[in-house]
């Protein structure tokens, strides 16, 4: 595969997955297309040496693995969900001529960019069919549907030097100026266009916006590539595509958990059992299972840091990371992190043999530093970790920026391990 191949594909998962919902569902996709057999958490497993399997949990986490003689796993870990303006249970607000709704805020989004966007609406909705069962559906309407008009500089002239955001009364999206709009009837419209015309009654929902804009490349010789949700999306393909690349006979295993931006403490997130549950099953002898744990290695891959060329200051000038640059290796004394020396040196070595450049990650020693599915993974599973990023601008933003050769870096190392 291609750098040019490698990165036409990411652009469309980019697009093409709004929610972690639609994540999931494309990612489970693209495993069955590549002959892996899907399992189901509430069924028995008979798992077949020589063949590869995946299993999602509340359609937003999936693992997926091989299965082959040798156990030492190279696991690669990601999250699928980003920070986002998630719809109120009760969202429709009725004001001023016009209708809004209200939103509640997922995780550390940055708020400023919110603003003059073309917002669409994605996620999943529950509902009771005339059978009388429940059922579920994933919606995206796709069109730009809503938008936060910012305050004109005439009205708040401080707006450039001190501009704060209330998260209650400043970010609903405006949606209409008619005053007959139906939210129910809207959603079984949307439901109706995704296939689904037998319901009853709507249930509860999880919908989220997004921005309308595609997924692109910027820069004259197309240095970057900007997009929503490159946190961490960006990894969930890196992952995905690494584990369809391999053989059944090498040991490889890729989870993507939901709710790392608010966190991981939930049945899918990475806090959660999801991932100890699904290698108890594939490996119930206890001895077996130790010894898989013990000789394998994780790989966390979410997002780095780049250094911003306008707030250097901002970043320890010795680990400085930039983007295009390769992969980056973060490291944290109080483990906010979890990468240690011998993960360090064996992601290193691969990197090395292939000739693909890396970097090294360590925030300013006076400022906070963030955390990943690392560390929870390393202390719930017992197995040990390397934390790894890709170098990113705007992270938390509506439209954050990679590189263009970075992520293709990335998906060669892993490569790596099985070779």
């Amino acid at each position: 595969m291609t750098k040019e191949d490698f990165n036409e594909g990411l652009l469309g998962f980019l697009d093409a997955s709004p929610t972690p919902f639609h994540a999931t569902q494309n990612m489970a996709g693209m495993f069955l297309n590549a002959g892996f057999t899907r399992l189901y958490e509430e069924k028995k497993w008979s798992l077949e040496e020589g063949q590869k399997y995946f299993v999602t949990r509340n359609d937003s986490s999936i693992i997926a693995f091989t299965y082959p003689k040798d156990r030492n796993y190279v696991m690669v870990g990601a999250h699928t969900d980003s920070p986002n303006l998630k719809l109120k249970p009760n969202p429709v607000i009725k004001e001023h001529g016009v209708l809004k709704f209200g939103v509640e805020l997922y995780g550390g989004a940055l708020l400023n960019p919110w603003f003059d966007r073309d917002l669409s609406l994605a996620g999943r909705i529950f509902y009771l069919n005339s059978q009388n069962i429940i059922k579920d559906a994933l919606i995206d309407v796709r069109k730009p549907i809503a938008v936060i008009p910012s305050l004109a500089i005439h009205l708040d002239r401080e707006a450039n030097s001190a501009k704060s955001i209330n998260a209650q009364t400043d970010i609903s999206p405006i949606a209409t100026c008619s005053s007959d709009f139906d939210f129910d009837e809207f959603l079984k419209e949307q439901l109706k266009m995704s296939g689904v015309d037998d319901v009853n009654v709507l249930y509860a929902n999880e919908l989220s916006f997004y921005d309308t804009q595609k997924a692109s490349y910027v820069g004259l010789n197309n240095d970057f590539i900007a997009s929503a949700r490159i946190d961490n999306l960006l990894s969930c393909y890196v992952g995905m595509l690494s584990i369809c690349s391999v053989d059944e006979s090498k040991p490889m295993l890729f989870i993507a958990s939901d709710h790392e931006e608010v966190g991981s403490e939930s049945t899918s997130g990475a806090g959660g059992s999801f991932l100890e549950n699904t290698l108890r099953r594939a490996f119930r002898d206890y001895e077996e299972y130790m010894f898989m744990v013990r000789s394998s290695v994780m790989i966390s891959a979410d997002n780095a840091h780049a250094v911003h060329p306008n707030f250097a200051s901002k970043h320890d000038s010795n680990h400085a990371v930039r983007i295009n640059g390769g992969s980056v290796i973060k490291v944290n004394a109080n483990q906010r992190y979890a990468s240690n020396s011998k993960t360090i040196s064996r992601f290193m070595n691969v990197a090395d043999s292939l000739s693909q450049p890396i970097q090294n990650f360590v925030t300013r020693s006076d400022m906070a530093c963030g955390s990943t599915i690392g560390p929870m993974t390393a202390s719930r599973i017992g197995i040990d970790v390397l934390d790894v990023g890709l170098p990113t601008y705007a992270m938390h933003s509506i439209r954050e920026i990679c590189g263009s050769d970075d992520a293709y870096s990335l998906y060669k190392i892993i490569l790596g391990y099985s070779h």
